[in-house]
């Protein structure tokens, strides 16, 4: 019998059991993030029941379709503030889903995969989507995930920016936090909610270089996830910042170590120690065919 992707829950409003016997950890009680709408796309009813079930419990109002054309049609409707979609619909695959969301805005993304492969999790981070959960997965963590999304795009209630000199700028390019506008050159640059949040920490930290694990922890705020999720926006981001991508000059690659933003590397005064390498799949330095960490 194939795993279940979720916690069952029990007869009687119980809260679920475990494969111990033991009660599950119920979802949070108390929404981090302030309350959002939520536009769950799942074709499986009972999956979308049970995540729709955990998201309101933790205060967010939640809409529900079954496949793309209706997803599209709610978000048309109802602009949500994130959209859980799961990668495999019928007609409509959460793929084209996504890309139809985003040509109508910016909006976040967590994506379900049914699967582990890693080319099913990189390609929903290429096409947009801002974090990923795999099937099988906990009701509660997949909450969690949502509501770290939904704190790094929306302020919560009452709160206010961190003081600054002004809009972080090098390099030719420059953010706007208040207006979520990035710029290169005075031209505005077409970015996704996280990688704009990765280009406004590196304009924040110019010449320090930061693993990835830093990098996750710091501006996705998770102390655990796949790094390619970060391997991956880094490429994404230089595709739009950098003048040669494929020489990228402001956004580095630090051998056995990570990245470094230089805003001097533009103008040709780059001291960096990164040139004719490339990446391996995971992000890892790759020197002369192996990877170097």
């Amino acid at each position: 019998m194939p795993q279940q992707p979720y916690e069952p829950a029990s007869p009687g409003g119980r809260p679920p059991e475990g494969s111990s016997g033991r009660p599950a950890e119920p979802p949070p009680s108390g929404s981090p993030a302030a309350p959002a709408r939520v536009l769950v796309v799942d074709d499986d009813p009972t999956v979308a029941e049970v995540v729709a079930g955990y998201l309101e419990r933790a205060g967010h109002v939640v809409d529900r379709a079954g496949d793309g054309p209706a997803a599209l049609e709610l978000a048309g409707a109802h602009r949500p503030d994130l959209v859980v979609l799961d990668l495999m619909l019928p007609g409509m695959d959460g793929l084209e889903v996504c890309r139809r969301l985003r040509g109508a805005g910016p909006v976040p993304v967590v994506m379900l995969t049914a699967r582990g492969d890693e080319d099913d999790r990189i390609l929903g981070l290429e096409v947009g989507a801002d974090d990923y959960v795999t099937k099988p997965f906990s009701p509660r963590e997949l909450v969690l995930r949502v509501e770290s999304v939904l704190r790094r795009t929306r302020p919560a209630p009452g709160a206010r920016p961190p003081a600054e000199a002004g809009p972080p700028s090098a390099g030719g390019l420059a953010v706007d936090p208040a207006a979520r506008r990035a710029t290169k050159d005075g031209t505005e640059l077409a970015l996704t909610l996280r990688e704009f949040d990765l280009l406004a920490f590196f304009l924040r930290n110019p010449g320090r270089a930061f693993a990835r694990d830093e990098l996750m922890r710091e501006v996705w705020g998770w102390d655990f996830g796949d790094l390619s999720t970060v391997t991956v926006h880094v490429r994404r981001l230089r595709g739009k910042v950098e003048d040669d991508p494929a020489r990228p000059a402001l956004v580095q690659t630090v051998w056995g170590v990570g990245y470094r933003f230089d805003p001097a590397g533009r103008d040709g005064r780059d001291g960096s120690v990164v040139h004719g390498g490339r990446e391996g799949r995971d992000g890892s330095a790759v020197r002369g065919g192996r990877e170097t960490g």
